[in-house]
């Protein structure tokens, strides 16, 4: 069989058509959504991120207060930085760039954050009420794999779903989410033991390792149908590509997503969703 590609830039703009209809409604009740963001140090890639992520708001109606601050930047500045932004009434979403330096405690950096600018969906806070199901600001990454299921009208009730991630970012959070759809969920990892066997079994394969050096999801580790969802991203010969063998892939799963072009443009359109939504939740517009 050849499988349906599952198109993260298509879904990603029916996302951002919403969130400009939103941004337009909020502006009517003199709300104009703000997104802080702060990037420590000059890491290229997270240069390139936080750059893509304010052009994206830029385009959807979304003012961004940008936060460039010297590599050296001390967890007391970052603490009196934190502060300053929950307590500023026009940023609407906090958006932290990780990694962070050395020096500085990602886990107390993002817990200082309050939980209604938290637009991530990392803090404690956060992650509890996800595991509640009562989230309402949800990881960027593992909530746009999400939209896009619904997207594909891709039904998870009774599938087994294979997470081959047990992150903080896509994994733990991802989990929840689809427990939440009634699928019933492995999460594996670099210890797991007979990973391609879990991963036969599975009607659902979402890896997300990022390095080619130690993992390539191949056509034999999926049983025929399965859906693929990519979220790996690393550098082989000059390309971008995934964990996955896309090609092989593609024509044994029923769906499967690209690497570029897949779970990438979502991770940004629901950072867009969130901003939003935590405008809304700033005026009362929706329970935080």
């Amino acid at each position: 069989m050849t499988g349906q590609k599952i198109d993260g830039i298509t879904v990603a703009n029916a996302v951002k058509d919403r969130v400009r209809k939103a941004v337009q409604e909020l502006k009517s009740e003199g709300i104009v959504p703000c997104l802080a963001t702060i990037l420590v140090g000059e890491n290229p890639a997270s240069v390139t991120y936080v750059k893509n992520k304010q052009k994206a708001c830029t385009d959807a109606g979304i003012i961004t207060k940008d936060h460039r601050l010297p590599e050296s930047f001390s967890q007391q500045e970052m603490n009196s930085l934190v502060d300053l932004l929950n307590k500023d009434d026009s940023v609407h979403g906090i958006l932290i760039q990780l990694p962070l330096p050395k020096q500085l405690d990602e886990f107390s950096t993002i817990s200082r954050i309050s939980p209604i600018k938290d637009v991530d969906g990392l803090t404690p806070y956060s992650i509890g009420l996800l595991s509640s199901g009562k989230a309402i600001l949800k990881p960027c990454t593992p909530s746009g794999i999400m939209e896009m299921f619904d997207y594909y009208k891709i039904d998870l009730t009774g599938k087994h779903a294979v997470i081959i991630n047990r992150s903080n970012l896509v994994g733990k959070p991802l989990y929840h989410l689809l427990l939440e759809k009634n699928a019933t969920v492995t999460t594996c990892h670099s210890k797991t033991k007979n990973l391609k066997e879990h991963c036969q079994k599975a009607d659902i394969v979402i890896t997300a390792v990022g390095d080619r050096t130690r993992f390539v999801l191949t056509a034999d580790m999926i049983k025929e149908g399965a859906v693929v969802i990519d979220v790996g991203i690393s550098r082989q010969n000059e390309k971008i590509v995934g964990d996955a063998n896309y090609d092989e892939i593609f024509r044994k799963a029923s769906f499967a997503t690209p690497v570029p072009g897949g779970v990438g443009p979502m991770t940004v359109a629901m950072l867009l969703k969130n901003t939003v939504t935590a405008a809304s939740i700033s005026k009362g517009f929706v329970s935080g």
